[in-house]
């Protein structure tokens, strides 16, 4: 049993954990959940040793934990499994799973095979098939994953932490990870899962801890609570609708794409979007979606085809400078590697597209600056506690704003939104399309990409069905719904 008892934790500025106390059962799946900001990125460092400098107490089965370490933890039997896996990629599989405790024999010199049959054994009791010799850098993510809970279950990990294990897996890799949570679980291993995905906590979980800005606010039984009545405890509100209403008010043609083709990734692609529309864009992993998305904005080059943005015939882009020039955007799926420089601060990311436009002589206006940045953090509710606040201290969710204040910045007419709620709340995504409605309300078009079936479905006016490069199939917002969509997707018959 895990006992987390009156925990606070602050920063600058900031209280992250205010007096916070529940406890996990030992052998049970433990699921915590709450807004991006809510304090759980915190309570997991402090449980796997990254913060020391914590009022309150942690007693694991009555035990008092004392920790000023990562390694300390892990000799406590606590692992942790974080959203950015620490795997080492030119590595094998054997090397990653015993890096830094790699047995020797003779000599002092590396034991090998010892190394690999024990990797093989623990690989055989969560029953997968790829070898300790394999090259880590040539597995799925997935795959990936499964070497850092083999790396966890080498050091006889008795607690398991899991951050958002399912963020980058399909479908059919999630069923498999559930699979060896509950060879875990038979085990008599605890495991603490943070989600933000309802449906997977619903499922895997025996009880649920619900966090909000830094306090507890429930724990229970699965059993004995329901998705709406978690959803309102960890938003402070009750959502009727997760989507916002949402009025269309079609204008003139802002991009028109025929016959576009890239070898390799998708061909003969033919869609439009007008003023005021959102046009959805499902497709299964691997469908060519990002690829049409990256080839629009010109961070790739098409082979052929034609776009025209706002009736102009344009030559195809190239470069993402030429795209933006014409009055089109993206925004990437993955917002810290493309979208932001994480140790910059927020004012900082934000004038970016804009600093020569703002800038006299090599030195930057500061207090024009400082008003523009000010006036989009309050236009989109970004939460900080300075502008001066880094980056990537914020939540996913303000993360993901200040990628769109850059955006608004460059007066553009057509915004593609690629994945633009992954790895965000419930309460963070609605924020974010009441944003895309704004924005359609002005006069803007979006192309939204997204792997999540209701929300492409709630939020587009249109949806294109995209599947192994093609599109194959449009629907209508009255059209359109769960099962005819997945059909499109994954060939079967449609309506």
């Amino acid at each position: 049993m895990i006992r987390i008892d009156h925990v606070s934790k602050s920063f600058p500025g900031v209280v992250a954990l205010n007096d916070i106390s529940f406890q996990i059962d030992s052998g049970t799946v433990h699921g915590l959940v709450g807004e991006n900001g809510a304090g759980k990125s915190t309570l997991i460092k402090i449980i796997s040793g990254i913060y020391t400098d914590y009022e309150g107490d942690i007693f694991i089965d009555d035990q008092q934990l004392q920790i000023n370490s990562v390694h300390e933890s892990q000799k406590k039997g606590i692992a942790t499994i974080f959203q950015e896996l620490t795997v080492v990629r030119e590595l094998t599989v054997a090397e990653n799973i015993f890096l830094g405790r790699e047995p020797v024999g003779f000599a002092g010199a590396l034991d090998r095979a010892e190394m690999e049959r024990k990797s093989q054994q623990v690989l055989n009791e969560l029953n997968v098939s790829f070898s300790p010799r394999d090259k880590v850098g040539d597995l799925s993510v997935a795959n990936q994953q499964i070497v850092e809970i083999s790396k966890a279950l080498v050091l006889n990990t008795q607690i398991l932490i899991m951050d958002e294990p399912t963020s980058s897996l399909t479908e059919k890799e999630v069923q498999n990870l559930f699979s060896v949570i509950h060879t875990l679980k038979s085990k008599g291993i605890t495991i603490l899962y943070v989600s933000h995905k309802l449906e997977e906590i619903f499922e895997i979980c025996d009880a649920i801890t619900v966090l909000r800005d830094g306090k507890h606010i429930h724990t229970s039984a699965k059993f004995e609570t329901n998705p709406p009545d978690v959803i309102r405890m960890m938003v402070g509100r009750s959502l009727n609708m997760l989507f916002p209403p949402r009025t269309t008010k079609k204008g003139d043609l802002l991009l028109s794409v025929k016959d576009l083709t890239r070898e390799g990734e998708f061909k003969d692609i033919n869609f439009e979007v007008h003023a005021g529309e959102i046009v959805g864009f499902a497709g299964l992993i691997g469908s060519g979606r990002t690829e049409l998305a990256k080839a629009l904005f010109g961070a790739t080059c098409p082979d052929q085809g034609e776009i025209k943005i706002c009736n102009q015939k344009m030559k195809l882009f190239c470069h993402p400078r030429e795209a933006i020039t014409q009055g089109l955007v993206y925004l990437s799926e993955d917002r810290k590697q493309e979208g932001l420089i994480l140790l910059l601060s927020v004012r900082e990311n934000i004038s970016l597209p804009i600093i020569k436009k703002i800038s006299q002589n090599l030195f930057v206006k500061r207090k024009e600056e400082q008003n523009i940045v000010d006036s989009l953090i309050e236009k989109l509710k970004i939460k900080v506690f300075s502008r001066d606040q880094v980056v990537e201290t914020l939540s996913g969710g303000n993360q993901q704003k200040v990628v769109i204040s850059k955006l608004l910045l460059t007066n553009a007419q057509v915004f593609i939104f690629d994945e633009p709620t992954r790895g965000i709340d419930v309460g963070a995504k609605y924020e974010i399309y009441k944003i895309m409605n704004d924005l359609t309300a002005d006069g803007k078009g979006i192309v939204f990409i997204s792997s999540e079936l209701p929300e492409i479905i709630g939020i587009s006016d249109r949806i294109y069905c995209m599947r192994e490069g093609s599109i194959v199939k449009e629907y209508t917002r009255e059209k359109a719904n769960p099962e005819n969509v997945m059909s499109a997707l994954t060939g079967g018959s449609s309506i």
